[in-house]
């Protein structure tokens, strides 16, 4: 990938990842809170952070000390 297409995937994870964020709140807050979507949805949270982490590592030329 082109840094330009990283930098780009990195910004639809981190709306993605904002999108989860509010949608789990509002199922914690619901009467009726479904635990397993809930844990599901943390998951996938998880793993759209670890994929940025790793997109962004991609970014950062490796420095030899």
């Amino acid at each position: 990938m082109e840094e330009a297409e990283i930098i780009g995937r990195v910004g639809l994870l981190r709306q993605e990842h904002r999108d989860l964020d509010a949608a789990i709140d509002a199922l914690i807050f619901a009467p009726a809170a479904d635990q397993l979507q809930i844990a599901r949805l943390k998951k996938r949270k998880l793993a759209l952070r670890d994929e940025i982490a790793h997109l962004e590592d991609q970014l950062i030329p490796d420095i030899i000390a």
